[in-house]
């Protein structure tokens, strides 16, 4: 947040905001990028909200495709309210990206999981817009492989990462007064991924069934990874940690 409002050096030629932006992993970025790009589109009337929503019949009957995407990326007009879901979009999907090594093919490979799932589950759940669903789901994970991180939210309630989703939960549910079953539904497809990335593994000698194939980390291998990231993740997750806003 400091590079973002200019403390500190940053690379020569390059405006704080952009250097924030380009210093974010790949996925992170343009998830980022396509959602306030999508919200301005639909704050000044270029598209409206209908275009956007995931429908089984408008995508395989009238192959309006691009709802696979847009579903995901339609978190609301210009608001607070869209301001708050961006910043833990990009600040968890951040971490858990820089967590595999900025290297595109684990992190991509668990979006695509994980918004498959989202997708199927949409119809039957009448969920149109699938982007907080998403977030909760990378939420949960980093939540969970961060069980000893101390949050503050609001500066009133303390508690470690694993309660993190639950307050969010409650968060949404105070304002709105229903049960947001989108992010019960993020949470189950994260949990079902962390399950078999993290606990099945150690109980089944090593085998991670959810692991991207060889044939998907092909496409990425030429990308260069970064050894430290783990590092750059837990530095991030403590300088964040003290307080949630």
């Amino acid at each position: 947040m400091d590079n973002m409002l200019g403390a500190g050096g940053g690379a020569i030629g390059q405006f704080p905001l952009e250097q924030w932006f380009y210093e974010m992993p790949v996925c992170t970025r343009w998830w980022t990028a396509a959602t306030v790009a999508t919200s301005l589109l639909v704050q000044c009337h270029i598209i409206t909200p209908f275009q956007l929503f995931y429908s089984f019949r408008a995508v395989f009957v009238k192959n309006q495709f691009w709802r696979l995407i847009t579903t995901f990326v339609y978190f609301g007009p210009l608001s607070l309210d869209l301001l708050f879901h961006v910043f833990f979009l990009q600040r968890y999907s951040r971490l858990l990206e820089e967590s595999s090594g900025r290297s595109p093919a684990h992190f991509s490979w668990l979006l695509l999981y994980a918004t498959s799932i989202l997708l199927c589950l949409s119809p039957m759940l009448s969920m149109p817009f699938l982007g907080s669903a998403l977030s909760s789901s990378l939420v949960y994970i980093w939540s969970r492989r961060n069980p000893e991180t101390r949050l503050s939210f609001l500066g009133l309630l303390v508690f470690t990462a694993p309660y993190l989703p639950w307050v969010l939960m409650a968060f949404s549910l105070v304002p709105h007064g229903t049960v947001p079953k989108d992010e019960i539904c993020g949470v189950i497809v994260g949990h079902v991924w962390y399950f078999f990335s993290d606990v099945y593994p150690s109980l089944h000698n090593g085998q991670r069934p959810l692991d991207p194939p060889e044939w998907w980390q092909r496409i990425f291998e030429a990308r260069p990874t970064d050894t430290g990231a783990q590092e750059i993740n837990n530095e991030i997750a403590a300088a964040a940690a003290p307080e949630l806003r």
